[in-house]
């Protein structure tokens, strides 16, 4: 038997229109881009993958377009040849020649997976140890800014059994603001639903001390990364102090900087992205770091498209345990899908599909209409 070899990476980037406005501490999303990358083998095969940022270089170090940039001039050349179903090698060889680099190097692992899933004919999934769920629990953010049309919007998620685990984006306005805010969505909508807020590290240790116990004791049961990563002896000092549990997300940006966080007891509670990680198989390190030290786990999101949240899913279902669920709601954000059959959404939960690979295929025409020129 002949192995399959990597012939081809192609990288696409596409800007889709989102339902609303996407207001975050850092920047408002006003469309979203994927970068779409296809890896095509000698046998046939062809694995589809994704990378995606949130609000280009406001958020992090890769923007849409240095991804592209990346794959094309040194990642894609650096896989031609090697053998596609040793995405162990592939990765290795990915992580000498370039630093870094982890929301490209997310979707050419995803990319991998999906061809070589597609090729033993099982569900990405059980190529990373097996699902022991078919779906899970996804939050919706509530980041218009409003308080009325917030409360509007969540009490027609818990209608329609979409969603019952919200999120607020928070930081951007003065924190009495925001502490109001929050409150006041939390009375509306009592023991219904969970509330959770994200700052996106922008107070600092002092707003956050206060803020924190304030928000714990008004039943907001997750602070999602109040203040800089880069102050983790205040991290530490939040996390001892605070009514509701810390929650860690920019703070990890590496599979390393989980096991630092875990030594010097940053957080409680870990955001697994594989795009952050590095891929499906890179957020499971990440995942091991923490189980093994106590810590809880959510799954998080870059917003993306269905091929990245499916790639994000289908590590997550493995995993034995995912205490504050996760918020794989990007493709619901988005008003047009690139893709022939959209991720299944119902009864609160995401349907992960058993199908070979990631389950998923590209609708070539909406991809060509969407494709930046």
């Amino acid at each position: 038997m002949t192995h399959a070899v990597i012939e081809r990476v192609e990288t696409l980037i596409v800007d889709l229109p989102t339902i609303r406005p996407h207001k975050l501490a850092m920047h408002t999303l006003q469309q979203q881009t994927l970068v779409i990358i296809r890896v095509r083998c000698s046998d046939g095969v062809e694995g589809i993958g994704e990378s995606t940022t949130i609000g280009g270089l406001a958020y992090g170090y890769e923007s849409p377009e240095s991804i592209k940039q990346n794959i094309d001039a040194h990642l894609a050349p650096a896989l031609k040849g090697m053998e596609a179903g040793n995405i162990n090698a592939a990765m290795l060889k990915l992580d000498k020649i370039a630093k870094g680099n982890t929301f490209a190097k997310s979707g050419l692992e995803s990319a991998l997976l999906d061809a070589q899933g597609k090729r033993l004919g099982l569900a990405v999934s059980e190529l990373l140890g097996g699902r022991v769920r078919d779906s899970l629990e996804v939050a919706w953010t509530l980041a218009s800014g409003d308080t009325a049309r917030d409360i509007a919007e969540a009490e027609q998620m818990l209608d329609i059994r979409r969603h019952r685990i919200f999120k607020l984006k928070i930081g951007a306005n003065p924190v009495d603001q925001d502490l109001t805010h929050v409150i006041a969505i939390k009375k509306a909508l009592g023991d219904r639903a969970s509330v959770r807020v994200d700052v996106n590290q922008y107070w600092n240790e002092s707003q956050a001390l206060r803020a924190c116990r304030i928000l714990g004791d008004n039943g907001v049961d997750l602070i999602e990364q109040p203040i800089a990563r880069t102050n983790r002896s205040g991290q530490v000092r939040l996390n001892q102090s605070s009514p509701a549990p810390i929650m860690a997300d920019e703070s990890i940006e590496s599979v390393e900087d989980a096991l630092s966080l875990v030594i010097d007891g940053a957080a409680s509670v870990f955001a697994l992205k594989i795009a952050k990680n590095g891929g499906p198989r890179a957020v499971l390190r990440t995942a091991q770091i923490a189980e093994a030290a106590g810590v809880a786990l959510y799954g998080g999101t870059m917003l993306e498209g269905a091929i990245g949240t499916l790639a994000s899913a289908h590590a997550f279902i493995t995993l034995n345990q995912l205490t504050w669920a996760t918020e794989l709601f990007g493709p619901l954000l988005l008003t047009e899908e690139i893709v022939t059959e959209p991720p299944v959404y119902r009864d609160f939960q995401l349907h992960v599909p058993r199908t070979p690979g990631l389950g998923l295929a590209l609708d070539e025409e909406r991809l060509r209409r969407f494709a930046r020129r």
